[in-house]
């Protein structure tokens, strides 16, 4: 058969469902493969968006997302949605053309180096040189995508080697299993935290993973050790549980740093430094202690460096510490109890304020009470991120998309229109400022011509608010931020979706139950007020006083 056919024929193999992207003329061969196939090709506007919607279906799914773009400005087009993938542990596979290599007539014509190009933000990035070589490499690929920890990888196709003959060959798919630690490491573990007075579970993006959930929540309840997570880790254990503190949105100096700051020793599962801080720690004799649970041993760093490392599955280690644990009557919760409930009353004080623009806590909580427990909020990147971290409390995993590692602007719609198309039977709400939506808004035309029920907020402030609040917080005169829109309601219906400007909270709640209960894409552009942001994140909270 033909080598694109037999690509094709791999990635069937692999339980492929969908391709994203845009091809060229130097993957027309692998184009045709892709015709006779069970295969979907997502035709999008941009390789961005194609490389965000992949990179989201494998978060969502555990298995790879593909997607396809040609060579020169097609695959450098990628690089933004590989780093994306790869600092957020997304299990993702780029196919990219190329002009022929063993003839060629076009000189060095869009010519790029793609594949060392694409090795610092990838796991994996080689061209195929030999057609038969193609099903161990799509193997290779996709095995080392989806191991820990998930992220991207690059496959390049050849004009010519996509159309020569080769012979059908196609390796089975194992299932991968890791191992478990040994029961030194989890009685040590074990005796760490009995010993310590006020223990806390802290749990990471890396927990994110089937099986960990479950684990976690019994280890929670059985010890009765309270918890808090990190952005990308939130909805692992119900948020709802009363043993849960808060998400560490900011790196210091927020209401839950009085709980970490009290803790003599903080459990840290599934947690790694490519994600935000949740807290920094000290190299002092007496400093809180850290145990890292995860699938891979801790990067010693200035703010990480844990006093004892469980290396293997997260959810067996979790289990036999579960075990190993017993219940000690010199631990003493009242503190975080007590934080808990405090923390709950600080962070609504906002809630039921009507003023407009509205506020973003008001607009979190709107859209909070509008959604039920399974739907899906993602997320573009922008200073309401932080409110959203704060306020948005997830009863089960990966239903707050949000972006804690490369923390890139643009990937909040196409991260909808996958969330849609993995789970069609629920409700998904994509929420962008104006700077990121604009970034990838012609994914617009693609949600409406995919005939998804999507519905997108603006939080619109005519500006790129976080660095502005960064720009306030640090002393400087506002200058060079501010920056104008077009009509987004007509925006919308130009491109076949429904508009809406809502001019009070009561009207926003009103749309926005329209839209989420509603057929086709709407847009909502919610005009936002950002004024008290410096006052609460930057003047409140640096001096704030913990509760005794």
């Amino acid at each position: 058969m033909k080598a694109s056919d037999l690509f094709v024929k791999a990635l069937e193999n692999e339980g492929v469902e969908y391709i994203f992207g845009i091809p060229g003329e130097e993957n027309l061969d692998f184009l045709e493969s892709l015709r006779n196939s069970n295969i979907k090709l997502i035709l999008t506007r941009h390789e961005q968006g194609a490389g965000f919607m992949a990179a989201t279906y494998g978060r969502l799914t555990g298995k790879v997302g593909v997607c396809l773009a040609t060579l020169g400005p097609g695959a450098t087009n990628f690089v933004t949605a590989a780093a994306y993938a790869q600092l957020g542990g997304m299990p993702m596979m780029m196919i990219t053309g190329q002009k022929p290599i063993k003839k060629s007539k076009q000189g060095r014509f869009q010519i790029v180096d793609i594949v060392n190009m694409m090795k610092p933000v990838t796991k994996y990035a080689k061209q195929v040189v030999n057609g038969n070589n193609i099903p161990s490499m799509v193997r290779e690929a996709f095995k080392i995508a989806t191991t820990e920890r998930p992220g991207a990888v690059h496959i390049e196709l050849p004009e010519d080697i996509a159309d020569e003959e080769v012979d059908f060959n196609i390796y089975p798919v194992r299932s991968f299993h890791y191992p478990k630690a040994d029961k030194d490491a989890i009685l040590a573990a074990a005796k760490m935290i009995e010993k310590a007075k006020r223990p806390l579970l802290l749990i990471g993006a890396g927990a994110n993973r089937s099986r960990i959930g479950n684990a976690l929540t019994n280890f929670v309840n059985e010890t009765g050790i309270p918890f808090f997570s990190t952005q990308m880790g939130k909805g692992v254990v119900d948020e709802n549980h009363k043993l849960c503190l808060s998400t560490a949105a900011l790196s210091k100096n927020d209401f839950i740093h009085c709980a970490i700051e009290r803790a003599d020793l903080i459990i840290n599962v599934g947690h790694d430094v490519i994600e935000k801080p949740p807290f920094f720690m000290e190299n002092t004799p007496d400093a809180t202690k850290v145990i890292h649970v995860n699938f891979f041993p801790s990067e010693v760093d200035d703010t990480y460096f844990p006093q004892l490392d469980v290396i293997g599955d997260i959810a067996s280690n979790v289990n036999n510490l579960t075990t190993a644990v017993s219940k000690q009557e010199h631990w003493d919760f009242d503190y975080y109890i007590r934080l808990a409930e405090d923390i709950r009353t600080r962070l609504s004080k906002y809630f039921g304020d009507t003023r407009f623009p509205i506020l973003p806590q008001k607009a979190v909580r709107t859209i909070r009470q509008t959604l039920d427990d399974e739907d899906i909020v993602t997320l573009d990147n922008g200073v309401y991120k932080i409110w959203f971290a704060r306020n948005y409390r997830c009863a089960q995993p990966n239903t707050l998309l949000l972006d804690n590692a490369l923390a890139t602007m643009g990937a909040g719609l196409p991260s909808g229109m996958a969330a849609k198309m993995v789970h069609p039977d629920r409700k998904v709400v994509a929420v962008c400022g104006d700077g990121g939506f604009m970034m990838n808004s012609q994914e617009m035309e693609t949600a409406v011509r995919l005939g998804l029920d999507l519905t997108v907020i603006i939080l619109n402030d005519n500006a790129y608010g976080m660095i502005k609040w960064k720009q306030s917080g640090m002393g400087f005169d506002n200058f060079g931020l501010d920056l104008g829109n077009p009509d987004f309601v007509k925006y919308a219906e130009a491109y076949g979706a429904t508009g809406h400007r809502p001019t009070s909270c009561e009207e926003f709640e009103e749309t926005l139950k329209n839209c989420v209960n509603g057929k086709g894409v709407h847009l909502i552009d919610l005009a936002v007020d950002y004024s008290l942001n410096h006052a609460i994140l930057n003047d409140l909270l640096a001096n704030k006083t913990c509760m005794l």
